[in-house]
Order: C-alpha cells, then structure tokens, then sequence
C-alpha cells in the first residue's frame, strides 16, 4: 500500500459546514479573558479559539455502544485498535412510501468481496458535493431497515462508515433499531464495533477494498469527531 498517498474521507468541521438534528452550526471564536483577545488579527499574541460542537450533529463522528446504553461506554476505551481492511460500496437507497431505505437486498448487490473485511464504507447516491455542508435537520433522509443491519452483523462487519447522519429514521420516536441490532443491544452487545457516520467519499474514490485507519480524538465519551483516511491495496489475491 502507498502510505503516502491518503484519502481522506471525513468531512472539516467548520461554521459552514455540515449540521443535523436541529443545532445551530459549530461556533469558533477567540478566547476573551479582560483585555486579553485569543485574536492575532485584533491584537491579541496568539490565536485561542473556543470551540462549540456537538460530534453526532457538525462532523464526521464516530460512536460506540454508549450512543444508546445507561452506561455511557467511552468510545476511546472501546475502540484500541486503528487499522481495518475495509470494503467502499455505492448503493442507491429505495424509495418506501415516503421515506428512501436501505434493504438487504441493495447490501447484497453491491456487496461482493467478503473475505476478511472487518469494515463497511457506504456511499450513496446521488452524491453530490453539498453533502459537506449539507443541514440534514428536518430533512429525513435515507436509513437503513433493520434486516439490512442484521445482515452486516452476519456478516461479521464490526465497524459501519456511512455518508448519512445516522443508520436510522431521523423521527423514529426514540425506537433506535437500526442502532441497536448492529450492537445487538443489550441481550448480545457487540463491544468494540463502531458506525461512523457523515463521510463523504467524492465519486473520485473507486469502489473496493481499502486499509482503512479510523482515527478519532480520544475524548472520554460514546462518540468523538473523527477522521476515517483510507489506503489503496496492491497484490491482492
């Protein structure tokens, strides 16, 4: 693989950028503390900018079982491994009524290499370049039905990248299953496994299998703003 060659699919956390859920945007401004300005450009000596986020609704974020558990799992005790062999797929989710979805059957087409991918990447279509400062709020946008869930859980994927801000309905009155079959949760619960969401891979990037490193900021908490980068494989077999 060409480790200096990275392609990077997370999306820049910026006030212009992506946002969900109803918040406002991020919120990035100089430290004030008297007549101290953490702005060079208003005289202060340095640049000491306060940042307002929240990871699931203004970035690509990664999360662990403790979205959706009383005990709160921290993402950076559950996830100690970095490096994946990981499978981007493009999918066009289906319409249901009113709603566009994400069965098994379209995972099934697209999804053709299985062997010793212990990463899902999925991009949809269409995918245009808005999806990086897109406001999904309000917006419903595709999720994924729960027997396409429970079909990458067979399939022993352990980590799910996906260009949506979340694998489930935006309204689905706190159910959540789409979330909870992937972590089998709480009867089987499948520490370690992770869903990413709010990637955006450009048309650019082929379909195929890929090195992923998901690196996130290792705060104490179920999710952080991350930066999945993936690597091209040579001489695979």
């Amino acid at each position: 693989m060409d480790l200096h060659s990275p392609i990077d699919i997370s999306i820049p956390i910026s006030s212009q950028g992506v946002s969900a859920w109803g918040l406002p945007p991020v919120t990035i401004s100089p430290v004030r503390q008297g007549s101290f300005v953490g702005d060079v450009a208003k005289g202060g000596g340095v640049n000491f900018n306060n940042i307002h986020l929240n990871p699931h609704a203004h970035s690509t974020h990664t999360e662990c079982v403790g979205h959706i558990s009383r005990q709160k799992e921290s993402l950076n005790i559950e996830v100690k491994n970095f490096f994946f062999m990981s499978q981007l797929i493009t999918l066009k989710p289906n319409q249901k009524n009113k709603d566009f979805v994400i069965n098994k059957r379209i995972i099934q087409l697209a999804f053709e290499n299985k062997n010793n991918v212990e990463a899902l990447i999925i991009r949809t279509s269409p995918n245009n370049q808005d999806k990086i400062n897109r406001n999904y709020s309000n917006t419903n946008p595709p999720y994924f039905l729960k027997e396409a869930i429970d079909y990458i859980v067979d399939l022993k994927i352990k980590h799910l990248l996906i260009d949506l801000p979340s694998v489930d309905k935006e309204r689905d009155g706190g159910k959540l299953v789409a979330h909870k079959s992937f972590w089998k949760f709480p009867k089987d619960t499948r520490h370690g496994c992770t869903i990413t969401e709010l990637i955006y891979a450009p048309d650019t990037i082929e379909d195929g299998p890929y090195l992923l490193n998901l690196q996130f900021a290792p705060f104490e908490n179920d999710a952080s703003p991350s930066r999945p980068v993936l690597f091209k494989l040579s001489n695979l077999s």
